[in-house]
């Protein structure tokens, strides 16, 4: 689920994990189960994003549903947005 970010560009990035999802209690749904997908975007970097309570309340809500599948998107740190 979610793309794939190439080792050649993780490796000249000062934080990788940024950027390769898997996070603990992250949901991962079958996509042939589901009706809805929802990318949920905040608009600052991964730390500031997930440390927020209201985006974790809401993905949580969302994908309490058994139709929706609700992932999280961050805007990249400046070394990532010039890669």
């Amino acid at each position: 689920m979610g793309i794939r970010v190439s080792d050649k560009i993780l490796q000249n990035v000062e934080k990788p994990s940024r950027y390769t999802g898997n996070e603990w209690n992250s949901v991962k749904k079958d996509l042939k189960e589901i009706d809805i997908r929802f990318a949920f975007c905040f608009p600052d970097v991964y730390e500031v994003g997930m440390s927020h309570l209201g985006m974790k309340i809401l993905y949580h809500l969302l994908n309490e549903r058994d139709d929706t599948y609700c992932e999280r998107v961050f805007a990249p740190w400046v070394d990532m947005e010039a890669k």
